[in-house]
């Protein structure tokens, strides 16, 4: 019996971009020995993404749609299209076209070969600035260090995983979810690829950073227990306040610049020290209440308002 693989792509107003993808996609799969279903997982769009999936899923039945109650986030719009697919092999590729779908065959090779999770890592990043290469480098560094579970440096989203890894994930229902850590976490044997990351095709990014910070600040004041988490920021401010002025109090005295009350200024620069490790600790302890709390609710990651080619019991 032929083999089948799921491509699992979300997507947020990318109508520029799906019937570029459709035809790459289609053009590579086709070439390929196994079957293939294509699964669109829209997260809130607003153009026109999701009339033309519809279009192109009453054209070809290969094509499936799962259209969010609302903009769930990227990883949740993943974890959707993950719990619907049940290729022998599920790719998952964002509908930018950064990441080229012409890599695929590679990845089929890999799985072929035995491997469970072929991760694509990026040999070349076009379009992205410095600082966020680097940026993205020290987060993977600190991840791997604090954690103790190895994400593939300058690897994202795009990768194959085997159906027993799905199924694995399907188990994790965690609400605050890093799907390439835990692809990692699960263990099953891995490899990588490398492949040159293009520019975004058409439009613009859904992640700025001002929308980060936008989306992070509404969700944790509106639904959890976001300002115990603002602590730690604040505690590390007045933290480095205190320690600023301790220096600024050994240096006027080496160098004499005017004069200070004795014992004052120390005084004070060791409260706003002790008070910001305090805030820190503080802080960190509210980030792992906070979000005990937000488990224990057992809230769904999602909701469905409609799809396409996704049977009614697995919609339920």
């Amino acid at each position: 019996m032929n083999k089948r693989i799921t491509i699992v792509s979300p997507f947020l107003d990318e109508e520029e971009n799906l019937p570029v993808l459709y035809e790459r996609l289609a053009r590579v799969l086709d070439s390929q020995p196994e079957a293939w279903e294509l699964i669109l997982v829209d997260d809130g769009s607003t153009d026109g993404s999701v009339p033309w999936v519809r279009r192109k899923a009453a054209e070809d039945p290969r094509v499936k749609l799962i259209v969010l109650s609302r903009d769930f986030g990227h990883q949740v719009a993943i974890t959707a299209g993950l719990d619907h697919a049940d290729g022998d092999a599920v790719v998952v590729i964002d509908a930018d076209l950064q990441d080229p779908p012409e890599v695929i065959p590679e990845l089929l090779e890999k799985w072929r070969e035995g491997y469970e999770i072929v991760y694509a890592v990026r040999r070349s990043r076009a379009g992205e600035s410095w600082f966020k290469k680097v940026t993205a480098s020290m987060f993977y560094r600190l991840f791997h260090r604090i954690a103790g579970i190895k994400v593939p440096m300058d690897a994202g989203e795009f990768r194959l995983i085997d159906r027993k890894v799905v199924a694995a994930l399907r188990d994790v229902r965690e609400l605050h979810r890093f799907l390439r850590g835990l692809t990692c976490w699960t263990g099953f044997s891995q490899c990588p690829v490398l492949y040159d990351r293009a520019a975004r095709h058409a439009g613009r990014t859904k992640y700025p950073l001002w929308h980060l910070i936008r989306l992070s600040w509404d969700a944790l004041t509106s639904f959890s227990g976001a300002p115990l988490r603002w602590m730690t920021g604040i505690g590390i401010f007045v933290s480095l306040a205190g320690l600023a002025f301790a220096l600024r109090i050994i240096l006027g005295r080496l160098l004499g610049w005017g004069e200070t009350v004795p014992g004052w200024t120390s005084l004070i620069a060791a409260m706003l020290g002790l008070g910001g490790i305090q805030l820190i600790s503080l802080g960190l302890l509210g980030q792992y209440v906070s979000r005990i709390y937000e488990e224990t609710k057992k809230r769904p990651l999602y909701f469905i308002r409609d799809s396409i080619g996704i049977s009614k019991s697995e919609v339920e």
